[in-house]
């Protein structure tokens, strides 16, 4: 893998990172976040033709919470590089060379903390609602968002704990992608699920090893939460080593949805080059791309390279339809998510966030016509709304 780069000033990005969290810096408003003019004196920076990219801390608007987000460069993976050909199962081959274009990626995975005042949206939009206020219609549906619902049985997706920094968990693909929406509507920033390439290209971080600490699994107690060392449940985030780049429990922990739909012979695609080219997009509601394994995985799953994928974790589900955004089956306790921010935002955004399967679709909308599901108007002026409530 080729990076675009030099992730060092005069000290190794291993050592920065540790005051990485405290030291990056928020943004005011009028400024492009994450971007600064000149090259910093010290810790981590990418080169871009739009300024230097950086690490920054970032509030979710009209919350005291914050989220730190990864600079990552732009540059090549070679998408499943040949680790241990003994672990490699056979989806993940032939090896294909994907161009990456530059990001941000959150540091952690999204957290109680940071879910929490999206599930909220739900009964603040039906308050809108009936007070008939920033109401969704036609001509600026594209801008709303779906609430999750209010929790049918809350202790089994709490059974693990809900403290702040654990992650957040039995959160459903098309979930994950409208956190990304309304995130993206509150700040201006476009945000979104990463591509099954870009997440492998940020998880190895620069290395071509079966983990980004190397390829000695010995070493793996000190990076990631998994079957041996978990007590069978996830752990609040960052506690383990970051991976060379600054990112945490990419490696176990919980396992990461990713844009991609499952399938066997995504890797045969040898004709795509980038990391957007080469998505397989979503066409039925199962099953979804997971990666990075969880606590309840062995370490040949916690690899780079390794690839998972959803099943229908709903069978639990008494509703009729079941929830288009909660599972509620025990593997989905080891499976949640995080967000990554492209320098580039592209024009068309639906693709990203929106209805993608005739399945999901019908049970959103059923949903809807009963009164169980809401849409809400999302932009910067709600954090006022809200408090005008």
């Amino acid at each position: 893998m080729k990076k675009a780069i030099s992730f060092f000033a005069c000290y190794t990005f291993a050592v920065i990172i540790v005051s990485l969290i405290s030291a990056v810096p928020t943004f005011a408003n009028d400024t492009v976040v994450g971007i600064v003019a000149e090259q910093p004196a010290e810790g981590p920076f990418v080169k871009t033709d739009k300024g230097y990219m950086i690490p920054y801390v970032a509030k979710i608007p009209g919350t005291d919470v914050e989220y730190t987000m990864i600079p990552i460069p732009g540059g090549t993976l070679k998408m499943g590089s040949p680790d241990d050909e003994e672990e490699r199962s056979e989806n993940e081959g032939p090896l294909r060379e994907i161009t990456i274009e530059p990001f941000w990626m959150g540091a952690t995975e999204v957290t109680w903390a940071q879910y929490k005042p999206y599930m909220r949206m739900y009964r603040l939009f039906k308050e809108f609602e009936l007070e008939g206020i920033r109401l969704v219609t036609d001509e600026n549906k594209v801008d709303a968002v779906t609430a999750p619902t209010p929790l049918y049985e809350p202790s089994f997706t709490y059974v693990l704990g809900e403290e702040p920094e654990q992650p957040a968990v039995t959160i459903s693909h098309f979930a994950a992608r409208q956190y990304t929406k309304w995130l993206t509507g509150l700040t201006e920033n476009f945000h979104r699920l990463p591509t099954e390439a870009e997440w492998e290209y940020a998880c190895r971080a620069g290395t071509d090893t079966a983990y980004s600490f190397g390829d000695d699994a010995e070493l793996i107690d000190d990076y990631a939460w998994y079957y041996d060392n978990s007590d069978d449940m996830y752990h609040a985030v960052g506690q383990k080593k970051p991976n060379p780049w600054g990112l945490y429990d990419m490696h176990g922990n919980v396992a990461e949805l990713v844009l991609d739909q499952y399938k066997e012979d995504a890797y045969q695609q040898g004709d795509k080059k980038t990391a957007e080219d080469a998505v397989i997009w979503t066409s039925s509601m199962f099953p979804h791309v997971i990666r990075g394994g969880g606590w309840a995985s062995d370490p040949p799953v916690l690899r780079s390279a390794a690839r998972g994928e959803t099943e229908d974790w709903r069978i639990e589900d008494p509703n009729l339809p079941k929830s288009p955004w909660w599972f509620t089956d025990e593997p989905a306790l080891a499976v949640g998510f995080r967000f990554i921010r492209p320098l580039d935002a592209p024009e068309e955004r639906t693709k990203f966030f929106e209805v993608d399967n005739e399945v999901l679709a019908n049970a959103v909308n059923d949903r809807m016509e009963e009164g169980r599901g809401i849409y809400g108007l999302v932009d910067p002026a709600l954090p006022d709304a809200k408090k005008k409530k």
